[in-house]
């Protein structure tokens, strides 16, 4: 699928087709993941809510040490 690339503002972009968008799970407003991969790029959807998510385990984990040491015997 070939996208062409738009001027938005000082900024270029590319539309993406509805079937891009559906098979996404992605509409207006989210935020979509652009990573670099071997074989060029890849598009998928944001993994946002899950890095805050181990980041907030991190945070607990280094509180919590001595107590999840304990739990883990």
């Amino acid at each position: 699928m070939d996208l062409k690339l738009r001027k938005i503002g000082n900024s270029v972009g590319i539309v993406l087709p509805k079937e891009a968008l559906a098979h996404l799970k992605a509409e207006e407003g989210d935020t979509i993941a652009l990573t670099e991969t071997p074989d060029g790029y890849r598009v998928s959807q944001s993994q946002s809510d899950f890095a805050k998510t181990m980041a907030v385990m991190k945070s607990l984990s280094q509180r919590y040490r001595n107590t999840l040491r304990e739990l883990a015997k």
